[in-house]
């Protein structure tokens, strides 16, 4: 096991690569509803812990609203976007299942 102490910011991206870890964190923390990213796919699945706040998923043709507590999953190649909702911040761990961001934006 390998222990590397570092402190996350509640906003900040690390891509698993400079940790020696397979897989990279994205750290959300969105005070503003409407915001989020646009429309987007990866080429490995991602999971979105959702800590707090409430957020409207579109994942392929679906959409979903995400609450504090819940985990979502969006497979690999999927397009996806998610807009945070009022009622609160959104504070979330995004999961990318890969040592490093690898993104096509759609829109």
């Amino acid at each position: 096991m390998t222990i590397l102490p570092r402190d996350v910011s509640r906003d900040e991206d690390i891509e698993g690569r400079l940790l020696g870890s397979p897989v990279s964190i994205m750290r959300e923390y969105i005070t503003t509803p409407g915001r989020g990213p646009r429309l987007h796919r990866h080429p490995y699945a991602e999971t979105f812990v959702i800590h707090h706040g409430r957020a409207l998923f579109t994942v392929g043709e679906e959409q979903v609203v995400g609450v504090g507590g819940q985990i979502l999953v969006v497979p690999s190649l999927v397009s996806h976007r998610f807009e945070v909702l009022d009622g609160g911040t959104y504070e979330a761990t995004h999961v990318h299942a890969s040592d490093r961001f690898i993104t096509e934006w759609l829109e």
